[in-house]
């Protein structure tokens, strides 16, 4: 992808001129000057317990949670996403990673047959920026909503209550959004998805997160997920990364996503940090060639397989 300058970045209009600057160092650090986004997820702590991070076909390596912040530190990453206080204990070793706080979160042990889903925010922006205040590189916050849940209305005035406050000070925001809940049928259809790509530019985000379409009728999901690109306008949608799959399907998948479906980058979780450290930062550094510097995927897997060497 061609580098953008800083006249390149829009700056929306509910950022304080006084922190105008801000908001651009903020938005090319976490593109890696490119517009595209790389978010290494972390957050699963709290949304998947210990099963994402202990177990048969997980490396032993990720029962320590410090694995998560060696690979953001040794590999290529736009921002690493977690909870504040997840943030919080690791940050002083790891002073050069771009954080994004994560700013709910919840269990997946109330399931939504029991109970529509809802996910409270979980600490003050007001401590967010007092961390960035202290040194943490701070450059974004993160909010989930689950779209169609029975709550989804709290969920919505508090990300747009966050989004605006955050654009503010200067932040950037990802929103992920889910249509989740007894109301909805299909979670990943594609035209709900596309739904859910619209309000998270009416709430003013700058980036989605949101789980790729199924194939249907016989379109791909690159191709349905085109739809929700376009439903998107100025905000930038990204695919979650899912469960563990082996590398060369991974990143063929995302060079469709945004080659296809106009995603302009990915939010990577279990697909890295299941794996081994040397792996993981391979596969970080392969995702970003694809997403940062428009690498196929064949030259990606051979960036992941140790043949060839990627610094952006």
């Amino acid at each position: 992808m061609p580098k953008i300058s800083r006249e390149d970045v829009r700056v929306p209009l509910d950022v304080m001129p006084e922190f105008k600057d801000t908001y651009i160092d903020n938005f090319l650090a976490a593109t890696q000057n490119t517009g595209h986004l790389m978010l290494f997820a972390c957050d699963q702590k709290i949304e998947h317990l210990n099963a994402d991070f202990y177990g048969e076909g997980i490396a032993e390596d990720d029962l320590d949670p410090e694995h998560l912040f060696k690979i953001g530190g040794q590999g290529t990453i736009g921002v690493l996403a977690g909870q504040r206080g997840l943030i919080a204990m690791y940050a002083e070793d790891y002073p050069n990673i771009n954080y994004l706080v994560k700013m709910n979160s919840k269990t997946n042990l109330v399931k939504t047959s029991q109970q529509d889903p809802y996910s409270a925010q979980l600490s003050s922006l007001g401590a967010v920026l007092d961390m960035r205040d202290a040194g943490v590189n701070v450059v974004g916050i993160g909010y989930t909503i689950y779209l169609g849940s029975e709550e989804e209305s709290s969920m919505l005035a508090e990300a747009g209550e966050l989004i605006a406050d955050a654009h503010a000070n200067g932040l950037i925001t990802v929103l992920w959004i889910y249509p989740r809940g007894k109301a909805v049928e299909n979670e990943k259809d594609a035209d709900l998805i596309a739904g859910a790509a619209g309000v998270a530019l009416c709430l003013g985000s700058d980036f989605v997160k949101v789980n790729p379409p199924k194939d249907k009728d016989g379109k791909s999901s690159s191709e349905l997920l085109a739809v929700a690109s376009k439903a998107s306008g100025r905000c930038g949608l990204v695919c979650a990364g899912g469960s563990t799959v082996d590398a060369e399907t991974f990143l063929t998948q995302l060079y469709e996503q945004i080659h296809t479906g106009g995603a302009v980058g990915n939010a990577t979780g279990r697909n890295i940090h299941q794996r081994p450290l040397d792996e993981a930062v391979r596969l970080t550094q392969a995702i970003s060639a694809i997403t940062f510097a428009d690498y196929d995927p064949q030259e990606a897997l051979e960036i992941f397989e140790g043949k060839e060497n990627f610094t952006l």
